[in-house]
């Protein structure tokens, strides 16, 4: 069973900058790179919100409207992490941050911002953006 655990969040001012690490473990017979995963937010009395999500090559990304040009998401196979930079802090990030994973080993290009596409979920991580 593939597991997710995100780290890196934390309280930070506006304007300010955070990297949240997603860290996954438990293959079985595939491995990290036939997935793709996504970011996605939750704050109080909303629901998820896809933030960012990267294809299981890395070579397909995709933004939501709020978060481009101050997001980037990354992956490093080598190591079975996706990150994401997140610059230009403002309040309105305030969130739970989740990653989640799609098993695609035939489509290296896939990615998408809808959480019922992902069938495994992290337990999140906290970010506070506030002065």
């Amino acid at each position: 069973q593939l597991r997710l655990v995100e780290s890196g969040g934390g309280l930070v001012q506006p304007g300010g900058s955070l990297r949240l690490s997603c860290g996954a473990s438990g293959f079985t017979v595939e491995n990290f790179a036939v997935y793709a995963i996504g970011w996605f937010r939750q704050a109080p009395g909303k629901e998820h919100e896809g933030v960012s999500c990267i294809s299981s090559s890395g070579g397909s990304t995709n933004y939501a409207d709020s978060v481009k040009g101050r997001f980037t998401i990354s992956r490093d196979n080598g190591k079975n992490t996706v990150y994401l930079q997140m610059n230009s802090l403002k309040p309105e990030d305030t969130a739970a941050y989740y990653c989640a994973a799609r098993f695609v080993p035939y489509d290296t290009t896939w990615c998408a911002l809808t959480p019922r596409d992902f069938a495994f979920w992290g337990q999140g991580t906290q970010v506070t953006v506030s002065s």
